[in-house]
């Protein structure tokens, strides 16, 4: 128990004298990312972190539903992604698109993303895994 209490600090969550848990959502997040791992099933994860099943499947909703962001899966091999050209720019022809920085826009069907072009380059990554999840 004191491995996994270890552990379990170890991602953030704030452990009780009385044993309750107070879970923060990256680690929720984490939690349910380990689920989706090849050969690995809920309850597998559930016993390895000291919660009930029940629990975790309720994060993988909440998850599916959007209340957070799954962490980046490490790739070995290249990941690409398609690439959608709107319209030639001419940048001599119009020099003040030069001068500002273009919104980073992603999208997925019908829905249309744009972040700041300042937004890291993790966070662009995280959403954009975020938009490839497939439903529990």
């Amino acid at each position: 128990m004191c491995a996994t209490n270890s552990f379990l600090k170890s991602l953030g969550v704030e452990i009780y004298a009385l044993g309750h848990r107070r879970w923060p959502d990256e680690a929720k997040a984490l939690a349910v990312s380990m689920t989706l791992e090849a050969g690995a099933t809920v309850n597998a994860v559930a016993e390895r972190l000291g919660i009930l099943p029940n629990q975790l499947s309720a994060w993988r909703r909440e998850a599916k539903h959007g209340k957070f962001v799954l962490p980046a899966t490490e790739v070995e091999e290249p990941v690409f992604a398609p690439l959608v050209v709107f319209e030639a720019v001419d940048e001599e022809a119009r020099p003040e698109v030069a001068s500002q920085a273009a919104p980073i826009r992603i999208i997925r069907g019908a829905v249309v993303i744009e972040l700041a072009h300042d937004m890291p380059v993790a966070r662009v990554a995280e959403i954009v895994h975020a938009l490839e999840v497939h439903p529990c």
